[in-house]
């Protein structure tokens, strides 16, 4: 088997990785997030058309009428369609926007409601749901450090940090509005990173154990090599499902699988260089993975 030099590029990719996090962090300090309605709340109008319902011709028509950051779906029937206006439109607006739709259509257009949609986040649950991420980090971190040890606790909550960070920064950077599917596919890349990093950590403790010749360097390269054809099987199927879902799965699901297609690209990363990568930084010996040997066990080997 043929060992690929993954760490000889570590400093290259720290500065990779080092770039896109002030990146985000930038965009998202200055830009923010693009909050969904689920964060900011609007106005949620319901209509029936008499026939099948177009509907990149009603966004278009929307649009062109002036309501920007309209969402458009199909509710129940593809002759039901929900829209939902963000923060500001008044009620009045939402029966003009009837209008709009019955002056373009070339058949009836029903109101079957119109309502004012508060957030279903608050600033509390926002509040709540930050503490709930970091005190989940921490436990993940402490089982990492009983699982494997500490150096490798530390690579794996960095790496998840790494991820997350960089999944928001693609958001506020292309200004891709951040609702509750968004966030489900934040906390499912924050699943799928840490499952690649514990495989990947896995196998560097065994090597480390096996090979007694071997330096750290050499251990995590061949490590990564023996793991390399599984991550990728898996990250190229998981690509391909998500590529679908992004093509043809609707606008609802759109950005929850943009989330996850650019949180399966960055984790995977993450796995070969930056958990790895912290492992050496923090100075990953042979030492640290040494099996304990319990006190007398000489003497018992020698029992007959």
């Amino acid at each position: 088997m043929k060992v690929i030099n993954f760490m000889g590029q570590r400093k290259l990719a720290m500065t990779f990785s080092a770039i896109l996090l002030v990146l985000s962090v930038g965009s998202l300090v200055i830009n923010q997030l693009n909050w969904g309605l689920d964060f900011t709340g609007g106005t949620l109008v319901e209509v029936h058309y008499d026939e099948t319902a177009d509907l990149n011709a009603i966004r278009s028509t929307l649009g062109s009428a002036g309501y920007s950051g309209a969402i458009v779906v199909s509710f129940g029937t593809d002759r039901d369609i929900m829209i939902r206006l963000p923060q500001g439109y008044s009620d009045q607006q939402g029966g003009e926007l009837l209008v709009t739709l019955q002056t373009a259509s070339t058949g009836s257009v029903e109101l079957r409601r119109i309502e004012f949609v508060g957030p279903q986040v608050g600033d509390e649950l926002k509040e709540q749901g930050g503490l709930a991420m970091l005190m989940a980090l921490g436990m993940v971190m402490l089982y990492i450090a009983f699982r494997f040890q500490l150096k490798f606790a530390v690579g794996a909550v960095v790496a998840l940090a790494h991820d997350v960070i960089i999944t928001l920064g693609f958001f506020s950077v292309l200004g891709m509005e951040f609702d509750l599917t968004v966030l489900a596919a934040i906390l499912a890349v924050i699943g799928y990173s840490l499952n690649d990093t514990i495989v990947v950590s896995d196998r560097i403790r065994e090597n480390f154990r096996k090979l007694r010749r071997a330096d750290s360097v050499e251990a995590i390269n061949i490590s990564l090599t023996e793991t390399l054809g599984r991550t990728l099987v898996t990250s190229l199927t998981t690509l391909l499902v998500l590529t679908a879902l992004a093509l043809l799965g609707g606008e609802m699901i759109h950005g929850f699988a943009i989330a996850l297609i650019v949180g399966v690209v960055v984790g995977t990363y993450s796995s070969i260089y930056v958990a790895a990568n912290t492992l050496l930084i923090l100075g990953v010996s042979k030492e640290d993975l040494v099996i304990p040997v319990k006190e007398g066990a000489d003497q018992e080997s020698l029992m007959p």
